[in-house]
């Protein structure tokens, strides 16, 4: 059974930083890129930041380059989002997505909320 399960969200206050973790079973993790996307609600799904299966290839939003950093373990099936420097236009549900071709799998989702 294909599962994405996310974790790590949670309330901070601005400036503070949170790591996501989206841990992965059911698949070849190894061959699968992975994205990070978010969403509040009202508002469509925002693309943060992306790499690839081997994770030497990384990418972000511009509204989160310099202070997000994706990365992935292959040997434990994890890839994780470190968020530096939250600001509050950072709250929202985070979801991670895997990508192989047409193979495309999604996770639940964790809150982050940012607030003082």
């Amino acid at each position: 059974q294909v599962q994405l399960v996310e974790s790590g969200g949670g309330l901070v206050q601005p400036g503070e930083s949170l790591r996501l973790s989206c841990l992965a079973s059911g698949f070849l993790f190894s061959t699968y890129a992975i994205r990070w996307y978010r969403q509040t609600p009202g508002k469509e799904r925002e693309w943060v930041a992306g790499i690839s299966s081997s994770g030497g290839i990384t990418n972000y939003a511009p509204s989160v380059k310099g202070r997000f950093t994706i990365s992935k373990d292959n040997y434990k099936n994890t890839a994780y989002l470190q968020m530096n420097s939250l600001k509050p236009e950072d709250t929202a549900v985070y979801t991670c997505n895997a990508v192989q071709g047409n193979l495309n799998y999604w996770g639940q989702g964790t809150q982050v909320t940012v607030s003082s």
